[in-house]
């Protein structure tokens, strides 16, 4: 099974990752093209709502109304832009662990990988259906509401007048399909980042297993400190390649939390409009919850290390044998954390914080 499998055939649906395949100079110029296609798509739609809010938007319904949506655009475009960029640094990553000492060699360290792998698919599956299932919710109670009435989805000012039917549906259909495309951008990096961060859990477990027949198998000492570098290593690039867009995601859902929040006390709107902000706040707590999560995982595995190293009959190994496992306790005495911006730590207590700053945040707003 390859490393992290369905997350990059979702990379390759919008548009951030060539296919392997496509190995001639016509079909990368064809991909080339579809990439600059949904950068335009989600480009043109974010700055549509921004212009909006320059120059259309006079009173706070109509500024709510619109601002989390252009939220949730504004960290697509974020996000598209770091998978552009990390191209290779991506790769690099995925090098690592394909590769030896990190590949698993006997069948149980191979299993345990499996298991992991299934782990990184289903999550990433139930989460493509949570935010998938949110557009398609947002696009189907448009079309029975707005579209007869000549309303678009969501507010936008357009440099043209869009009154006539033809051009009225033109610019519908890129509203919806510019929706489509950020969502799967949004399940395309946090299933990256997040089945990375799996990974490193993955690794940490492998260790362990490769440790506790480190008496049958001299070589293994070598391997495992060569292995715990590599884990750092992974974690320490993940952070560094990816902190930009953890960053504006932690902002972002503690801005969407507030204005979602006002909205269900000051909306008149209809109840599907009410469903649609429920299902829209509950993918944007999935996304930070899922890196508080596993970011908290990470820390937990990598303490726990030092325990189960301790736990071992190490007292029947040699002196060299010791003092390397040793090296290997010291070093994970520190565990690995990952960091927002190096001030927020990744964890679950930085999701709580969160929900309390999004609260606060709120009733400010409101008295105001």
């Amino acid at each position: 099974m390859r490393v992290l499998d369905f997350t990059f055939k979702i990379l390759i649906i919008c548009g951030c990752w060539i296919p392997d395949s496509w190995t001639t100079p016509y079909k990368r110029l064809v991909y080339h093209v579809y990439t600059i296609f949904i950068m335009l798509l989600i480009h043109t739609f974010m700055l549509s709502q921004l212009m909006d809010l320059i120059l259309t938007v006079d009173n706070a319904d109509d500024f709510t109304d619109n601002f989390y949506m252009f939220l949730a655009m504004i960290v697509s475009c974020c996000k598209m832009f770091t998978l552009l960029m990390n191209r290779s640094n991506i790769a690099m990553l995925i090098d690592i662990l394909v590769k030896k000492p990190c590949k698993p060699v006997q069948p149980d360290e191979i299993e345990i990988q499996q298991k992991f792998d299934r782990l990184i698919q289903t999550n990433t599956l139930y989460y493509a259906i949570l935010v998938e299932t949110t557009g398609v919710c947002i696009a189907v109670t448009s079309l029975l509401t707005e579209f007869s009435k000549g309303r678009l989805t969501f507010r936008a000012w357009l440099p043209f007048d869009y009154t006539s039917p033809s051009l009225f549906r033109i610019v519908y259909i890129h509203q919806l399909i510019s929706l489509i495309a950020g969502s799967v951008l949004h399940v395309a990096c946090d299933g990256l980042i997040c089945g990375l961060l799996v990974h490193v859990c993955c690794q940490i477990e492998i260790m362990e297993c490769r440790l506790r027949k480190i008496g049958r198998n001299s070589d293994i000492l070598h391997k495992s400190v060569l292995q715990h570098n590599n884990v750092f290593k992974l974690a320490r690039l993940v952070n560094e390649k990816f902190r930009l867009t953890i960053v504006i995601q932690f902002v972002v859902s503690t801005l969407v939390m507030c204005f979602n929040l006002y909205q269900f006390t000051k909306s008149t709107a209809l109840r599907a409009k009410y469903m649609q902000l429920i299902m829209y706040m509950g993918c944007m707590l999935s996304q930070i919850f899922l890196y508080c999560w596993y970011g908290n995982e990470v820390k937990l595995r990598s303490r726990q290390l030092v325990n189960n190293i301790f736990e071992m009959e190490w007292f029947e190994l040699d002196s060299y044998t010791k003092k390397s496992l040793l090296m290997i306790m010291k070093r994970g005495a520190i565990p690995i954390e990952l960091t927002s911006a190096y001030i927020i730590s990744m964890n679950l207590d930085s999701f709580v914080n969160l929900l309390k700053t999004s609260y606060s945040a709120y009733n400010i707003l409101q008295q105001m």
